[in-house]
């Protein structure tokens, strides 16, 4: 990985995986027994995470431009902490308020300590050489599900649901912080960022760079909706569409893979190209994927998940290479915050209203999500490289 360290990059990713695991993919093995001991409904704690989604798109700009200005170490080190804090409160939880209240505290964590944060750091370490450094934290934590989701459910089932939110608590403290106050100090990446020559990395005009920055907010909104649904909604989807509850969790065990391979396939051979095409390509994934099921039947159901999850993982990437190339690393931490605050909105609202939209359609649902896909296909054809960028 030429001009990355192996070690910032096992450090951050290994990090990252941890931030994901113990955020993003807790919901899914603790939601129901915490609803259950709490005397709530499931879906008031899923509605609990999704206000906390909402607060990690208002952190997001602040952190980014935190990180802008002092490097990652220190905000990073910081959300180990808050992590530590909100599953801490979680753990702990007594009723409805205190576990919405602990669900907003785990949200400032997420706006300021999962991937926006990660790339930000990085652009910040090493510039515009930082496209490899994005891609090899990302496949570290492309295993968060596979090692959240058994992990969370394993110490549920041993100790309960609050420990295992103390668990995880304990995991930021051990070996999270460790790991993010391990990385350089804000000095280095002050001079990676200011070695970069302006004439060689020229931004758009002003207008121009505005309709970049619509099309760009858009594309991740649009890209970030799908995968949210998709993470949310795909055995019930599949079952809609004709599969059985066996073969669709079969079938969904095939996105974490696909995933892992697009990001292998982005750090290989799509990284001889520009990021812009690579995303365009990835973003036609999920619309070809459904148009596979939805003609062909459940017996294609393996070509659609494979198609979705390899190109979810190039976009993962593409979220933190595109504004790189289009915009320079030059304020990029808080411009990737702003970026991507429609994204945690629509991935907020994603599973309502593609649930919605199952319960009224079934399977014809996925031309909801495919039309989106294509559309975001469409908002990436607009976007030019400027010269000099790859």
């Amino acid at each position: 990985m030429t001009g990355t360290p192996v070690r910032v990059v096992g450090s951050l990713g290994t990090a990252q995986t941890l931030a994901w695991a113990s955020s993003y993919y807790l919901p899914a093995m603790l939601a129901a027994p915490m609803a259950d001991e709490l005397g709530i409904s499931t879906p008031t704690v899923y509605a609990a995470f999704s206000g906390a989604m909402v607060v990690s798109a208002l952190v997001g700009p602040w952190a980014g431009h935190a990180i802008d200005r002092r490097g990652g170490r220190v905000v990073l080190v910081g959300t180990s902490l808050i992590f530590a804090l909100g599953l801490a409160a979680l753990g702990s939880a007594e009723g409805l308020w205190t576990m919405a209240a602990a669900w907003l505290i785990v949200g400032v964590a997420m706006g300021s300590g999962l991937y926006e944060a990660a790339f930000s750091s990085l652009v910040r370490l090493y510039g515009h050489q930082a496209r490899g450094a994005i891609t090899g934290i990302t496949l570290i934590a492309g295993f968060a599900s596979t090692v959240g989701w058994p992990l969370s459910a394993w110490m549920e089932t041993q100790f309960g649901w609050r420990y295992a939110c103390l668990g995880w608590a304990g995991l930021h403290l051990l070996v999270g912080l460790p790991l993010n106050a391990w990385l350089p100090k804000s000095p280095m990446a002050n001079k990676a960022v200011a070695a970069e020559p302006a004439a060689a990395v020229p931004l758009p005009a002003p207008a121009r760079q505005g309709a970049t920055t619509a099309l760009l907010a858009f594309v991740f909104a649009a890209t970030w909706f799908i995968s949210t649904a998709m993470a949310t909604h795909l055995p019930r989807m599949l079952e809609a569409a004709g599969t059985t509850l066996t073969a669709a969790v079969a079938v969904g065990a095939l996105i974490g893979p696909a995933q892992v391979a697009g990001r292998i396939l982005e750090f290989g051979f799509l990284r001889r190209v520009h990021p812009l095409l690579s995303a365009r390509l990835a973003a036609l994934a999920h619309p070809a994927g459904v148009a596979v099921l939805l003609l062909a039947g459940p017996a294609a159901a393996p070509v659609f998940a494979v198609l979705h999850g390899a190109g979810n993982g190039i976009l993962t990437i593409a979220k933190g290479t595109l504004p790189l190339v289009l915009f320079g690393a030059q304020g990029y931490g808080a411009r990737q915050g702003w970026l991507m605050m429609p994204a945690r909105i629509a991935q907020a609202l994603a599973p309502l209203i593609f649930g919605l939209a199952l319960d009224a359609w079934g399977a014809n649902a996925l031309w909801l999500s495919g039309s989106i896909g294509l559309a975001a296909c469409g908002a990436l054809m607009l976007l030019r490289a400027q010269p000099g960028r790859h």
